[in-house]
């Protein structure tokens, strides 16, 4: 039974390693499950036993990189102790170190920024990724709501704006750095670039 699971994860595994590699070079919607499968080495229906259709596929491929919903809230609600605006600082320069120092994380976004086209056949894929994205800016916002947070960010500046300003610099710096790595080093710009965001948006910013 555990070398017949172990197969079945190499199997999968194979067949997302594949994906990835085909989706990164000729598109999303130009990649078929067929070609997945013959790239994989596998039969379609080897392909088929593990994944339902390519929207589930491609999602798998995303959430090998992408940081689990729960872990994110967690971090985010400073249980921990942790100033909450600080680890959403934090949280922000480990998402970005983590592409440049992840070869994998950086093909993965490559592809889901520069490299999907969302067709009715990615319609269940795009709206988890929305959903993910979504979650994240309530989660922003409803850290700057918190009445220690809200009192500490500049006069007009609200908990809303706050959230998706630091949504549209991960996301900016995510799309440009994917596009072109020469364009900034994440190694030595993160930091004062983040930074540079909540020193904008809350007062008594300081490292």
């Amino acid at each position: 039974m555990r070398k017949t699971k172990e197969e079945a994860e190499k199997t999968r595994g194979a067949i997302l390693a594949a994906a990835e590699h085909l989706f990164l070079e000729n598109g999303v919607a130009h990649t078929s499950l067929e070609q997945i499968a013959r790239a994989a080495g596998v039969t379609r229906g080897a392909v088929y036993w593990h994944f339902q259709n390519k929207a589930h596929l491609f999602n798998d491929m995303l959430s090998q990189v992408r940081l689990p919903q729960e872990q994110m809230t967690e971090r985010l609600c400073g249980c921990n102790g942790q100033d909450p605006i600080r680890a959403l600082r934090d949280l922000c320069v480990e998402a970005i170190l983590n592409l440049a120092r992840d070869e994998q994380r950086k093909r993965v976004f490559n592809i889901l920024l520069h490299r999907c086209e969302f067709t009715e056949e990615l319609r269940e894929a795009e709206e988890r990724h929305y959903a993910f994205v979504d979650q994240f800016i309530r989660l922003c916002e409803a850290l700057f709501e918190r009445p220690a947070c809200r009192e500490r960010l500049h006069a007009g500046i609200s908990p809303l704006q706050a959230s998706r300003a630091v949504h549209a610099l991960i996301v900016g710096l995510f799309s440009d750095w994917t596009r072109d790595d020469r364009l900034f080093d994440p190694l030595v710009d993160t930091e004062p670039m983040v930074d540079a965001l909540f020193r904008g948006m809350v007062k008594d910013w300081s490292l």
